[in-house]
């Protein structure tokens, strides 16, 4: 089974939480101190890790100390260009700069600016830097296959930040983990902050816990705060099978051997535009000898008397049928790619044995074979190895 890495958020998640985890979890505090100073700001901020324990559970504390009077908040390019400038290793590079850039297009799009317009304390500071770094640092030593997270907890209240009171959870950090499993009240105050969720944005593959999981170590990062509840996150490292996707559809069917061809495409357009997950139609002989066709359509239970209706108007049938289909499904998940002939949708899947397989979504490629003035064999060729590249890459990091 592959390597997995399992997050389990029930107070939460902070950048030095994550940090006292990763720690606590196994990485060597020399090399995470070693790999900081690369930045060639270490004149800037001091770290420090101790064992601490919160009600009772005892893991690793990691406060991050601004030692420079003049440390100052940075905008998006100046940290790229840190980062770009410094000595750590490509991989840790990538991941840091990546995470920096979805926290950056979180609040741009919070305060309605362009992204190279933000510049603001939350991603500047020197604190944020060594939380995001470190953890890029943390993740590319442990490297996981895949990484699991069960719901986060965000808190409840008001926080103070640069821009004065916000709601729990920020705007930043609401947006952030849209489509993740949240609570929320469980705790008073911000639970999960803007750089903890960046983290698991960029780092989680799986939004539940693994079907199956064998766990090797379990660790603690011990939060600043004293919640009603232990305020730490646990890390855990072991094998895990990918969980399989499940969901229960109803598929609705009828026989047609009296329409004219031209009527299936518009047909098939107006139920996808309901929602259908899938529309296919299969030859068939029906009675008489007569040569007919069978419409299949997949859909969510909700959507079954519209797809009925619609069916039934915009066809000759006079009757359909129907029954409950259960599918189960491979995780996926969409990424942009950028290649050499310029960005694509990556549609990525996992498979049982925590491999993954990938292909360019065909419209990008059929555009960019276009715009290029070169055959789409040849740009899907083209695009197939710059991909595949930074997928072996990424496996050898």
């Amino acid at each position: 089974m592959p390597k997995a890495l399992l997050y389990e958020c029930f107070s939460g998640i902070a950048g030095d939480m994550h940090l006292g985890g990763m720690l606590d979890l196994g990485v060597p505090e020399n090399h995470l101190l070693s790999e900081l100073s690369k930045l060639g700001i270490d004149d800037e901020f001091r770290v420090k890790a101790k064992q601490q324990t919160k009600m009772g559970i005892s893991g690793t504390h990691v406060t991050v100390e601004l030692t420079s009077p003049g440390s100052h908040s940075r905008g998006l390019p100046e940290i790229q260009d840190l980062l770009n400038k410094s000595a750590l290793a490509p991989g840790v590079k990538k991941r840091a700069s990546d995470m920096f850039e979805l926290l950056a297009h979180a609040e741009a799009q919070v305060h309605a600016i362009p992204v190279e317009k933000v510049h603001f304390h939350e991603v500047g500071a020197v604190d944020a830097i060594v939380d995001i770094t470190g953890a890029a640092i943390c993740l590319e030593y442990l490297a996981p296959s895949n990484v699991f997270c069960s719901n986060v907890e965000l808190g409840s209240g008001m926080v103070k930040c640069a821009h004065g009171l916000m709601p729990v959870p920020t705007p930043a950090t609401a947006l952030l983990l849209e489509g993740a499993p949240t609570t929320r009240g469980n705790v008073e105050g911000e639970a999960t902050t803007p750089t903890g969720a960046t983290i698991l944005a960029h780092t989680v593959d799986h939004w539940c816990h693994p079907s199956s999981f064998v766990s090797t170590k379990t660790a603690y990062g011990v939060g600043t705060k004293d919640f009603s509840r232990p305020n730490v996150v646990r890390l855990s490292l072991g094998e895990a099978n990918v969980a399989l996707e499940t969901e229960t559809n109803v598929c609705v069917e009828c026989n047609i051997d009296d329409m004219t061809p031209e009527a299936y495409e518009p047909l098939s357009e107006r139920l996808f535009a309901l929602g259908a997950r899938d529309v296919f139609y299969t030859p068939i002989v029906m009675k008489k000898s007569r040569p007919g066709t069978k419409l299949s359509v997949l859909a969510s239970s909700d959507l079954k008397d519209g797809i009925i209706q619609c069916i039934l108007r915009n066809s000759t049938t006079i009757g359909v049928r129907e029954w409950p289909v259960a599918k189960t499904m491979l995780p996926r998940r969409s990424e942009i790619m950028t290649t050499s002939l310029g960005e694509v949708r990556v549609k990525v899947v996992t498979l049982p044995d925590g491999s993954i397989r990938w292909k360019a979504e065909h419209d990008d490629v059929s555009a960019i074979a276009t715009e290029q003035d070169v055959s789409y064999l040849a740009a899907r060729a083209e695009i197939d190895r710059s991909i595949a590249s930074q997928m072996d890459s990424s496996d050898g990091d």
